[in-house]
């Protein structure tokens, strides 16, 4: 790892993201409009966001920065553009690591547009520190983005990366605690629940809204994170030069 060619990389990706406003667009404003549309179903029914905004919150953030991520870093395989820069000296832990530092950056900014969003248009209640509703948001994203760089490993073409959604990201938004409090589920599925990290990611937006603290809050926050870290260690030993 070489931090000098990890900061161009990120550089590079920031760049292109500029001169690509439907991306910016789609991980900036795409979260707020989905929660805001998820606040507005529910206007009649006191309660029902208070109840669940907080996981929406963390859920689509999560699902967005998956696809432009998966599909970008695919993209750059299939054009060739990765293939020529691992004639230089940037290896795949900078290309990589750069990615998730540029990925990172855009998810704290995105964080803070959907949690403002949620908090001060749509009205959700956090009786928790602010600061940590946009930690977790910022977390969950950039787990998304690590994810994502790990599953464009191994798909070939845009549409193959889309359809890693069933396998990584669907399973966790059912057993994750969103529909029904995990320690309901049947065993099986509670013990399949405890090694999704979207679920403690959703513990976490759930003890940070109901006004937890300590351990409650940073300890699935820390499981999160670990996550993270493991995605992105895994995603160089798999990420291939180029599309057979």
């Amino acid at each position: 790892m070489n931090g000098g060619r990890t900061l161009a990389t990120a550089g590079r990706v920031m760049r292109q993201l500029r001169h690509d406003p439907r991306s910016i667009a789609l991980m900036l404003i795409a979260p707020s409009l989905l929660v805001g549309l998820f606040a507005w179903l529910f206007v009649d029914q006191e309660g029902v966001f208070d109840t669940f905004g907080g996981a929406i919150l963390g859920l689509f953030p999560f699902i967005v920065m998956f696809l432009i991520t998966s599909i970008t870093t695919l993209r750059e395989r299939r054009s060739g553009t990765l293939e020529r820069l691992m004639t230089t000296p940037i290896s795949k832990t900078d290309f990589i690591l750069g990615y998730a530092l540029a990925f990172g950056l855009m998810a704290a900014i995105q964080a803070v547009v959907t949690v403002s969003f949620a908090v001060f248009v749509c009205g959700l209640t956090v009786d928790g520190p602010l600061w940590q509703l946009g930690l977790v948001a910022v977390i969950d994203a950039v787990l998304g983005a690590a994810l994502g760089l790990l599953a464009s490993a191994f798909a070939r073409t845009e549409f193959q990366a889309v359809q890693f959604m069933p396998l990584l990201v669907f399973p966790q938004i059912i057993l994750g605690g969103l529909f029904m409090p995990r320690e309901d589920m049947p065993d099986a599925l509670y013990v399949i629940s405890n090694f999704l990290p979207l679920s403690y990611a959703i513990d976490t937006i759930n003890a940070v809204t109901a006004g937890d603290e300590g351990w409650d809050v940073f300890a699935p926050m820390l499981v999160v994170a670990a996550f993270t870290v493991g995605a992105l260690v895994l995603a160089p030993l798999t990420l291939r030069r180029r599309t057979p």
